[in-house]
């Protein structure tokens, strides 16, 4: 009789087990099903030639974001009283080389300024498309964008005029705001309307003028989802 309990009992446990498993596997099936293909993606890392859609921010030499697709980090950056710009995601074709020398992102000021076109250098971009190389959907990197002495501008008194702009009313650390050329990496100083803007730091000053720096030192990048080629 007592082998005869004991086999029962171990029927018992075992039925019980198969049963939770049983559950648990339903639970899981029911929460995939609901997910479509996002569980599929989860898995799956980004290749060259794929279509990828990032949220981004783009950060200056202080750390400070100047330009995100990342509601949280555009909060955050009102809520401290800093000026950012807001734009939608960015889509590029990984490990794929920009043809042209900007790519342009729409982006409205924190401060109501409009829609502008703002300037991604190529540079930036391909550092971008060949960074995001192996990450999978959600994964979050920092890239890193080498420093270009050609974006060390040296404004002087009478080219800050041009602009309307008075020497005395600029600090180190201020934003500074200038139009980009779509066909040259250059900076403009003519009163015309710009193509594209480009936000830098005013990084020293002097009684002849100011040295803006208009490299992006890092962009954060986070997977949205992947479009296989």
């Amino acid at each position: 009789m007592g082998v005869k309990k004991k086999n029962e009992g171990w029927v018992k446990l075992v039925s019980k087990i198969f049963i939770v498993a049983a559950c648990l596997l339903f639970v899981g099936l029911m929460i995939l099903s609901g997910m479509g293909n996002q569980w599929i993606t989860m898995f799956n890392s980004v290749k060259s030639g794929d279509t990828v859609v990032l949220d981004f921010t783009v950060y200056d030499a202080t750390g400070k974001p100047l330009i995100t697709s990342e509601q949280t980090v555009f909060n955050q950056a009102v809520a401290q009283g800093k000026d950012i710009f807001a734009t939608k995601q960015l889509t590029v074709t990984s490990n794929k080389t920009l043809a042209k020398s900007i790519f342009g992102v729409p982006g409205s000021a924190s401060t109501g300024t409009g829609v502008q076109q703002l300037a991604i250098f190529s540079s930036e971009y391909n550092a971008i498309s060949s960074g995001i190389v192996g990450m999978k959907v959600n994964e979050q990197k920092r890239i890193a964008i080498p420093s270009d002495n050609m974006l060390m501008n040296d404004f002087s008194v009478e080219q800050l005029a041009l602009s309307k702009i008075n020497l005395t009313d600029i600090s180190v650390g201020d934003n500074f705001f200038m139009g980009v050329s779509d066909n040259t990496e250059k900076v403009t100083n003519t009163t015309s309307a710009p193509t594209f803007l480009r936000i830098g730091d005013v990084v020293s000053k002097s009684p002849d003028g100011v040295v803006v720096d208009l490299n992006y030192p890092t962009i954060e990048v986070r997977v949205v989802s992947i479009n296989k080629q």
